[in-house]
């Protein structure tokens, strides 16, 4: 037989194949489509179980993060969300973008089935976003995104022995990341105490600890107490103790006991609130400002 009848031969053979796969995908769509519409609720409902229960041999494990439990926010969710964003692949061809609260960067988020893949401590993550469709609240229990519509998710998938680590270390760290992140981004404010209230305007001093006028030793010890400070803040909350760290400052005017303030302001993302300390005459009236109290 020639070099040409067996190329002819080889790819009829490939068209047949072709062919019957497409056979194969149309029968498949058909016969889901009569699932779905004739079959009973309960037999359907049956089918798509026993489907699933094989799943229980699979080595990885799924955690599905939904936006809301009931009228709460889920904080994993949030913190999720903020993590993955930095995260996202340089290669990926949609995104979702909006304006962060200080006005001076950007967010960045997936789009619905968009996905993205972690490293941490040596083993793999794969991060999935679900966005669904819903009409009203129909087959969804009353919670707020049941006002929404659409519902949104997180699905994070790994492999079953990581189980521990992601619980213990995976998703705290997480958080913490997500946590320094909103606290990095936010819109600074300084508030002034006048009479029982708090009023407020936007804190845009520009000392930084790279700008100010100090001795490099002093400043790097304060840098280092700060930083300390932030840590510990887990620690305070075990022991049951007020997460607090005084300076005091003093010296005439001009000689940058301001500029400190709004340096640290800035370098923790903390706002500042100016209390004239000259109108407090006890410690009952210390607390009334704390409360609003008149």
């Amino acid at each position: 037989m020639s070099p040409g009848s067996d190329n002819q031969s080889n790819f009829a053979t490939v068209k047949t194949i072709i062919s019957a796969a497409g056979s194969i995908a149309a029968t498949a769509v058909v016969i889901r489509s009569v699932a779905n519409e004739f079959l009973p609720y309960e037999f359907h409902n049956y089918l798509i179980s026993t489907a699933h229960s094989f799943n229980r041999f699979s080595k990885d494990l799924t955690l599905v993060i939904n936006e809301y439990e009931g009228l709460i926010t889920n904080e994993v969710y949030d913190a999720a969300k903020s993590y993955l964003g930095p995260k996202i692949s340089p290669s990926t061809r949609r995104l979702k973008i909006s304006r962060s609260e200080n006005g001076k960067d950007f967010n960045t988020d997936m789009v619905n089935g968009g996905e993205v893949v972690d490293l941490f401590r040596g083993e793999t993550f794969k991060w999935v976003f679900v966005s669904k469709k819903v009409e009203g609240n129909k087959d969804i229990y009353f919670h707020r995104s049941a006002m929404k519509s659409e519902v949104k998710s997180f699905e994070l998938t790994f492999k079953k022995k990581n189980r521990e680590l992601v619980f213990d270390f995976y998703l705290p760290h997480i958080l913490d990341f997500a946590e320094n992140l909103k606290r990095h981004k936010k819109l600074l404010r300084i508030y002034t105490h006048d009479h029982c209230d708090w009023e407020s305007v936007t804190f845009d001093h520009p000392a930084t600890f790279e700008t100010l006028a100090m001795e490099p030793d002093e400043k790097n010890r304060i840098l280092k107490d700060l930083d300390r400070f932030v840590r510990r803040k887990e620690y305070y909350k075990k022991v049951g103790k007020a997460w607090k760290r005084g300076y005091l400052l003093y010296g005439p005017p001009g000689t940058g006991k301001s500029s400190l303030i709004a340096a640290m302001a800035n370098y923790l993302s903390f706002d500042v609130y100016d209390l004239e300390l000259s109108q407090v005459k006890n410690n009952s009236d210390l607390r009334g400002t704390s409360h609003g109290d008149c």
